[in-house]
């Protein structure tokens, strides 16, 4: 199906991005800055970043999208770090229980990294286990309601239910955050279409 390939686009597409910036964190470490400096100086950098996504021109927005992409990466944890490497990993590989138990690890380990939750969703999704995969999106959004990707998938979700009046609200709520969703406007448009031919 082509949503699930294009969420597992997105998920692989995370992967280059975050060791440019844990070695950031992992500066800041050595410079002294304490853990609760670090996590007032990552909210900050995230609502900079999504007031260009929501307002900036669109080059500095789309680059706002990917860097709010890579922090949302960002665990602060060597060991989180390298299993979420071979949950990338054993996803592009399609093993999705050896998946699972990683990202078992992972949430488990360090309940308030969002991705953890976030990856999870998105291969019980993959597996089909869409009720599972909602259990994990209200995860997401307890830790980050502004997460676009997960707040997407949920629109994904409702509208493989057959749900299209909550896929429709979960795709404009997801574009209201992040307007350069390209896969949920076509989403948008398909069900519109469906919607005037009276499928």
């Amino acid at each position: 199906m082509p949503i699930p390939v294009a969420v597992l686009a997105l998920v692989l597409a995370t992967a280059s991005a975050a060791p440019a910036l844990a070695l950031d964190a992992g500066a800041a470490a050595e410079e002294g800055a304490s853990v609760e400096d670090a996590a007032v100086s990552r909210e900050t950098r995230l609502d900079q970043l999504f007031e260009t996504l929501a307002h900036g021109e669109a080059d500095a927005a789309k680059q706002a999208e990917r860097d709010i992409v890579a922090t949302w990466m960002e665990s602060g944890s060597d060991t989180i770090d390298l299993l979420m490497q071979w949950t990338l990993k054993a996803i592009e590989d399609e093993n999705y229980p050896l998946a699972l138990d990683y990202l078992d690890r992972i949430t488990t380990l360090k309940p308030d990294y969002v991705e953890g939750w976030n990856k999870r969703a998105t291969v019980h999704f993959l597996k089909e286990e869409y009720a599972k995969s909602v259990s994990d999106i209200e995860r997401v959004l307890a830790l980050e309601p502004r997460h676009f990707g997960a707040i997407s998938g949920l629109g994904t979700i409702m509208r493989e239910i057959g749900d299209e009046r909550r896929a429709v609200e979960a795709y404009k709520r997801a574009l209201d955050i992040d307007p350069y969703l390209d896969n949920v406007k076509d989403a948008l448009d398909d069900l519109d279409a469906d919607n005037s031919r009276g499928i």
